[in-house]
């Protein structure tokens, strides 16, 4: 199977002042058409780490794609490490400088000097059209591998891959296909996942199984490879099945779908209502189930109950559970819960309070305690967490648990 690797090149990557996006548009591009990244480099703006990183990438994969460097400016040494490695000189390209005055001329601005240094290319290696900007790229084959290099600046960089690289990556993969299907997962941790499916994240294995998680959703990417897409897809297929056997109702979807999503959509199905009341949450859990087109179907009133008084004023909360259990208490959430369905008529409602910090907690009752109650003809439920993280994280989890509580009640 052909391969690639990536070389990132610039200060400004390594220090942090500048994200890098090619990298992650380049990976997803090379894994559509069935070229799986399996490095990636990043290097300052050095000839001899520039030429370094492009000999390591060499080594990995049968595609290198290298961005940026490509400038006029005196950082600019991609050109130079890229003859470096190839062990050539830089010849200098009549035709290329036509090409970049002819852009200057268009935009009727003097061209710099130091733009005839991108005329340059290491003596061997061909061209690639620049439409955007400037920079050519570079392409060069070494021991039957290809490596090219682009801009860095990303819609110069993005055009050119598409017009000038994309289509030889595709003759290069023609006999090669790979499927990406991914099941996210919710209501327990990562390292539980990572033993209860044990031995489908074996490394080596077709289809291969990584696991990623962020703020408690854990998702499962399942990468099948074969030599067309019809086989990849029926191996990725059966991976989901088996996966889904162990996992039960810990997955919740698939690909990019979000929890708010799920329940939305099995609301709809079920022709039911949602209202919610929150505290610690000040609307998080609101603004998630809002997130998905056409909620208007199924979600019909939120409050932010933030204060005592507003939870007696606007949800009829009992003065005296407050005084007797506290605001942040299973007693009070489930009242929450009550109230909003009471007002709002709606089948299911829920209710949050908890403490998201930093400051406010006790021994009794520490930051990140939460608890959530959800009512509903059905009956009602409470459950209580202890949750981590920063006062952001901690609402944020708090308002994913209480979509996977209705998640599982829609579900009976």
């Amino acid at each position: 199977m052909k391969r690639a690797s990536i070389v990132t090149i610039g200060n400004e990557i390594l220090s942090g002042q500048t994200v890098d996006t090619n990298a992650a548009y380049l990976s997803g591009n090379l894994l559509s058409i069935g070229i799986p990244v399996v490095s990636s480099y990043t290097v300052g703006d050095d000839v001899d780490l520039i030429a370094q990183g492009l000999e390591r990438a060499c080594n990995d994969g049968d595609v290198v794609l290298a961005t940026g460097g490509l400038g006029p400016t005196d950082d600019d040494l991609t050109r130079q490490a890229m003859a470096r490695f190839l062990g050539t000189e830089l010849q200098f390209h009549d035709e290329l400088l036509k090409k970049i005055r002819q852009f200057f001329v268009r935009r009727n601005v003097k061209m710099s000097t130091k733009n005839r240094v991108q005329a340059y290319l290491p003596a061997g290696t061909r061209a690639l059209p620049n439409h955007v900007g400037t920079a050519p790229g570079i392409m060069a084959e070494v021991k039957g591998k290809l490596v090219f290099a682009l801009p860095g600046v990303p819609c110069e960089m993005q055009e050119m891959f598409e017009q000038a690289v994309l289509d030889r990556l595709k003759a290069l993969a023609a006999e090669q296909a790979i499927v990406v299907r991914k099941l996210r997962c919710f209501g327990t941790g990562e390292s539980n996942i990572a033993e209860l499916i044990g031995p489908f994240m074996q490394r080596g294995r077709n289809p291969l199984v990584n696991c990623t998680t962020d703020c408690g959703v854990i998702t499962l990417h399942i990468i099948a490879a074969s030599k067309d897409k019809s086989q990849a897809l029926e191996v990725a297929r059966t991976e989901e099945e088996s996966l889904r056997n162990v996992l039960g109702d810990l997955i919740y979807g698939t690909d990019d779908q979000t929890l708010a999503e799920v329940v939305g959509q099995r609301l709809g199905r079920q022709k039911k209502t949602l209202a919610v009341a929150e505290s610690c949450t000040g609307g998080v859990l609101a603004k998630l189930i809002t997130d998905v087109p056409g909620a208007s179907r199924y979600f019909t009133h939120g409050w932010v109950t933030y204060s005592n008084p507003a939870k007696i004023m606007e949800l009829g909360v009992d003065a005296s559970l407050i005084d007797k259990y506290g605001s942040v208490s299973e007693q009070v959430a489930l009242a929450m819960a009550r109230g909003a369905r009471k007002r709002a008529q709606a089948d299911f409602a829920i209710g949050i309070t908890g403490i998201a910090g930093p400051a406010g907690g006790t021994e009794q009752k520490p930051v990140g305690l939460v608890y959530i109650g959800v009512d509903s003809d059905g009956g009602t439920e409470t459950k209580r967490f202890i949750m981590s993280g920063d006062r952001g994280s901690i609402r944020l989890r708090a308002a994913k648990n209480a979509l996977n509580i209705l998640r599982l009640t829609l579900h009976i």
